[in-house]
C-alpha cells in the first residue's frame, strides 16, 4: 500500500499528489514513469514522475481528470492509499548518461505544454543541480492552466510562458515562442518537447527546418505501460518502438506522428481497439518492445 502524503490542485481539473513509495523513489530518474491502480480492481494508469525524493521516499505525479479512474483518483485525499504504486518504469532522458563538462556546453530549452509541465520539471531540476542553464517554455490555454512555473523559476531556468488566448503573459502558440528565440539570436543545440501530441509534431517540424536535435516524450500514447497492449505502437524511422518499453523519450524528427495520433485516437474507442488487435504487426506478445 501506498500513502498520499500530499496533495494540491493545480488547475482546473489537474492535480499533483506525493506518494509514499521508498523504492521507487530510491531508484526513479527523469523521464521515467510509474503505473499507479487505485485498488485491487483498478485499472492501470501510466503517469510520468514529476519528482521524486529519496531522502522523503516520496514520488510526484501530476495528473489531469480525463476519465473515470482519473476522476476517482482525484477524489483520494492525503491518508488514502494506493494499492499498486509500480516503477520506475521506461527508460531514463538520454543526457543524464552524457558527460556533465560536455553537457554544460550546450543549450538546452524545453518546451512543455499543459499537463506535459510535469515531465519537464524533473529534468529541469536535474540538469540545474549539475549546473546546466537551461530555457523553458510553456503553453497553457489560458492563465488558470499555466502549472508549475514558479517551481521552474526557483530552480534557476529561463521562464517564457505563453496562453493560446492571451490571458497571462504572451499570446500565442509554444512554437511561436520557440522560433522568436532561435530567430532572435538563441543558439539552442537540443530542444525537449513534452505536452499533446500536435504540439510536439509542430514544435518537431519546426526545429527540423533549423537541423536542431529535438526530443518529444511519447506518454500521450501509453495505456497498460507493458507493452502488451500495442496502444503505443509506433514507428520511429525505420524502426516499430513502444513507447512504454523503448522510451517514452524519442528523436522527434523520426517519429511518425500522424500514426501516432491515429492509434491514440482509435484506442479511445471499444470498435478502435477491436481494429488495432486485427491490424496485420499489431503487438500481441510479450512486453520487450522491438519489432513484431
Amino acid at each position: 500500500m501506498y500513502k498520499i502524503v500530499e496533495k494540491r490542485k493545480l488547475a482546473p481539473q489537474i492535480y499533483l499528489m506525493d506518494v509514499e513509495a521508498p523504492r521507487v523513489a530510491k531508484s526513479a530518474r527523469p523521464g521515467q514513469f510509474v503505473i499507479v491502480k487505485m485498488n485491487e480492481k483498478g485499472e492501470r494508469i501510466p503517469l510520468t514522475i514529476c519528482d521524486y525524493d529519496a531522502d522523503r521516499g516520496t514520488v510526484t505525479i501530476v495528473f489531469q481528470t480525463l476519465g473515470q479512474s482519473t476522476v476517482e483518483m482525484a477524489g483520494y485525499e492525503v491518508g488514502d492509499y494506493f494499492t499498486d504504486f509500480a516503477g520506475p518504469l521506461g527508460e531514463a532522458s538520454e543526457f543524464i548518461y552524457e558527460d556533465i563538462a560536455e553537457l554544460k556546453q550546450e543549450r538546452l530549452v524545453f518546451v512543455a505544454g499543459g499537463v506535459g509541465t510535469a515531465p519537464v520539471y524533473p529534468q529541469v531540476k536535474w540538469l540545474q543541480q549539475q549546473g546546466v542553464q537551461v530555457d523553458v517554455i510553456i503553453g497553457a490555454r489560458s492563465q488558470d492552466f499555466v502549472i508549475l512555473e514558479e517551481e521552474m523559476k526557483a530552480l534557476g531556468a529561463n521562464v517564457y510562458v505563453t496562453t493560446d488566448d492571451g490571458s497571462y503573459s504572451r499570446k500565442g502558440l509554444v512554437t511561436d515562442v520557440l522560433k522568436g528565440l532561435i530567430d532572435g539570436g538563441a543558439a539552442y543545440d537540443h530542444v525537449i518537447a513534452i505536452g499533446p501530441m500536435i504540439m510536439m509534431k509542430f514544435v518537431a517540424k519546426l526545429t527540423k527546418g533549423y537541423n536542431i536535435k529535438t526530443t518529444i516524450s511519447l506518454n500521450p500514447i501509453m495505456v497498460d505501460g507493458t507493452g502488451m497492449c500495442g496502444a503505443c505502437r509506433v514507428s520511429v524511422g525505420d524502426e516499430i518502438k513502444f513507447a512504454c518499453v523503448d522510451g517514452p523519450e524519442f528523436d522527434g524528427h523520426l517519429v511518425d506522428f500522424d500514426e501516432a495520433m491515429r492509434r491514440q485516437a482509435m484506442y479511445k474507442t471499444e470498435e478502435g481497439r477491436y481494429k488495432l488487435e486485427a491490424e496485420k504487426g499489431s503487438h500481441t506478445g510479450g512486453c520487450c518492445g522491438g519489432k513484431q
